[in-house]
């Protein structure tokens, strides 16, 4: 029940999952096979799925880092977005990409979970959209030198803190691969 007018469909963004991001995540293939398996969930359901790719100086456009993991293969015409900063929506052209196929909510996948996923579902939350976090294909790599619990926790915890996420007249929540129905009507 998101707050957009006349957005009555779903996407599925996967975001940044990229050579240069995923070398040394955590669970990465499990968490890569999770995300073609929804990518194949949401083409059968006629659902848009929406590439989000990071630029900087680690990830150089056409780079072997910058591109996606060769297990996922984006398709014609799905869109791919670029983006500089944690949000996928921040100064990006993913909002008028969603609003041009009338999308009001959204699936979430990919890395980093404690970076650029919670930022892109709570910029998702905060612009009016429906935000399903898939509580088994997100990831990120150890940070513990830096002080971040271990990657386990860290993807732990967003699950649990985004299971109970709310917002008035939006929908937060996770699911995981098996249990995503990308066919149910949306609730209401």
């Amino acid at each position: 029940m998101t707050t957009l007018a006349d957005r009555p469909n779903t996407a599925l963004l996967v975001i940044d999952v990229q050579n240069g991001v995923m070398k040394g995540a955590y669970d990465r293939d499990t968490v890569v096979a999770n995300i073609g398996t929804l990518v194949e969930k949401a083409r059968a359901a006629g659902v848009e799925v929406v590439w989000i790719q990071h630029n900087n100086e680690n990830l150089v456009r056409d780079s072997e880092s910058w591109q996606y993991v060769p297990e996922l293969v984006r398709r014609e015409p799905e869109p791919v977005v670029q983006k500089r900063y944690g949000d996928s929506f921040e100064e990006t052209e993913l909002e008028s990409v969603l609003a041009a196929r009338g999308v009001g909510a959204l699936v979430l996948a990919g890395a980093q979970t404690d970076e650029c996923v919670r930022s892109t579902l709570h910029g998702a939350i905060t612009r009016g959209y429906d935000a399903t976090l898939v509580s088994d294909a997100h990831t990120t790599e150890d940070l513990t030198s830096y002080g971040a619990p271990p990657p386990d926790k860290v993807i732990a915890h967003t699950n649990l803190y985004w299971q109970y996420h709310e917002a008035p007249g939006r929908t937060a929540g996770t699911v995981t691969t098996a249990d995503i129905d990308f066919t149910a009507k949306p609730r209401v």
